[in-house]
């Protein structure tokens, strides 16, 4: 399946009665500074205090009963577990979130808040994934990917459709983090794929001390992940 805009309006219709549509926040003192205008879409004032909001619903709202019955699992240091975790809590799925032993406490709490099973592991993504597929073939449950997954991309994507949507005036660039990918993937999409929109230039931002997404767009060359991130982004 490749995600189209189609796909993000639709994903935008279903999960419309669950989310918030945040608002765009600006600040004149920082516009002085900078030099621009500069637009906030303020996803930490989302669901669970997260975009991943967006994604997790969409998966689990376009899953059928059957399915859910089974239960879902996957892997975060965080927001994307809470995500599936609430998400899953509306319609009463069995959700499972492993997370590395070091997340922050608050991000272990928030998971298990929302009903979510954790289960720990080493904070590498080997260790990840391998605990994923153990509770996958004990449960049969369905593995929801926190950002490789066309589900979560087209969800992820409704933030930047809303924000076209929010701003009347002429756009030149739209930034998001980069994070996995689900975000910005979703954004570009949502710009390319607008008629009048698709000449935005569409920006990822990353940690310069953790950045192999820029590495890899500058070598052409996928770089693996050298640092698990624990911290959340607001995107724009």
């Amino acid at each position: 399946m490749k995600t189209t805009l189609k796909d993000i309006q639709q994903a935008h219709a279903r999960i419309a009665p669950y989310i918030h549509r945040t608002p765009i926040l600006e600040s004149r003192a920082l516009n002085k500074i900078i030099g621009c205008e500069l637009v906030f879409k303020a996803e930490n004032f989302q669901k669970i205090g997260a975009f991943k909001a967006r994604g997790g619903c969409n998966a689990i709202f376009a899953m059928s009963d059957a399915s859910l019955q089974k239960g879902v699992v996957t892997h975060s240091s965080g927001n994307h577990g809470a995500a599936l975790a609430w998400a899953a809590g509306l319609r009463g799925s069995p959700c499972s979130v492993v997370m590395p032993n070091n997340a922050p406490q608050a991000k272990k709490d928030a998971v298990i808040s929302y009903g979510a099973t954790v289960v720990y592991c080493e904070p590498t993504m080997t260790a990840r994934e391998a605990t994923v597929a153990s509770l996958m073939d004990k449960h049969n449950a369905r593995l929801i990917h926190p950002y490789d997954d066309d589900l979560i991309i087209a969800g992820q994507g409704t933030a930047a459709l809303e924000t076209l949507s929010q701003i009347p005036q002429p756009i030149d660039i739209l930034m998001a983090p980069v994070g996995g990918g689900g975000l910005l993937g979703g954004s570009a999409l949502v710009v390319k794929q607008s008629s009048g929109f698709d000449t935005i230039q569409v920006i990822g931002a990353e940690p310069e001390m953790a950045n192999d997404a820029w590495q890899g767009f500058k070598s052409g060359v996928r770089v693996a992940l050298r640092i698990l991130s624990l911290m959340g982004c607001v995107p724009l």
